[in-house]
């Protein structure tokens, strides 16, 4: 069923993206009341008025650009967790992270994006990653590799993973948050055996920096799929290799479990190893 779905053009979305982010994102950023900001679960997991009116209008958007389809977006799935239950469906759907790393962004610090990704039957075929203070946007169509385009830079660029290193020169994203006390002190006692551990509290840079070969891994406790159903496609089809604890491979219907990306199955396997071996 999904073979014969009728795809956007890439930049389509790029464009539309981008528009929404000049509306309504990049006018807040900070500029933002504190009227603008809530909490939803807790004072790290917030909600702010970009987020909302930047899901309202890529929903929109997006169903118009592709008739027939339907939206998974975070807030409007934060307000009712039954919207995840359309991933399962044959038919196509967009999963939105309006503004990824909110608590970046309602804190000033540069490091937010817009995350689209298109799934359908269950599996990711389009992903975008759009960087709207850089102006650029990272996106992937399955079997057609990963590109990067930028304002400035002619056509785009391909996106290539860094070559792997020895575990001592894996250099990553490895957040503690999310995975519990007994693991976050395994974790903080393996970083010495590991390059520089960098995390930038936003899944989708972080997936840039995969995709661009500027990081070796990533390891993830929460998996949303507004959070990694593009940055996975995009990091594997710029060569990189991601999977769920035990090795079983990503879908962006699995919402709970451990992720690691790195940049080949071998490189997963040492990191796997030890880490959590």
């Amino acid at each position: 069923m999904t073979s014969a779905l009728s795809l956007p053009a890439p930049g389509t979305v790029t464009g539309l993206m981008a528009a929404v982010a000049q509306a309504v994102i990049l006018p807040r950023f900070r500029q933002l009341a504190s009227g603008d900001i809530r909490q939803k679960t807790g004072p790290t997991d917030l909600v702010t008025i970009a987020d909302e009116e930047a899901e309202a209008l890529l929903t929109e958007r997006l169903s118009a650009l592709l008739p027939g389809s339907t939206v998974v977006g975070e807030e409007a799935a934060a307000a009712d967790p039954a919207v995840l239950d359309r991933l399962a469906g044959p038919g196509p759907v967009w999963v939105i992270d309006p503004v990824d790393g909110t608590l970046n962004f309602a804190s000033g610090r540069p490091a937010f994006a817009v995350i689209v990704a298109l799934v359908a039957g269950g599996e990711t075929r389009m992903g975008w990653i759009h960087d709207p203070l850089n102006r650029r946007t990272a996106w992937a169509v399955a079997g057609q590799g990963a590109w990067m385009s930028a304002d400035g830079e002619g056509e785009d660029r391909r996106l290539r993973v860094a070559a792997p290193v020895p575990l001592a020169a894996m250099t990553g994203a490895m957040s503690t948050r999310y995975c519990g006390p007994d693991m976050g002190r395994r974790l903080e006692a393996r970083e010495s055996g590991l390059g520089p551990i960098v995390c930038l509290a936003s899944a989708a840079h972080e997936y840039i920096r995969l995709a661009d070969g500027l990081s070796h891994f990533s390891l993830y406790h929460r998996l949303m799929p507004w959070d990694h159903a593009a940055g996975v496609l995009i990091h594997a089809e710029a060569g990189g290799h991601t999977a769920l604890a035990g090795g079983a491979p990503y879908r962006p219907t699995v919402t709970e479990g451990r992720l690691l990306a790195a940049p080949d199955r071998n490189s997963w396997d040492m990191l796997n190893d030890y880490l959590f071996g």
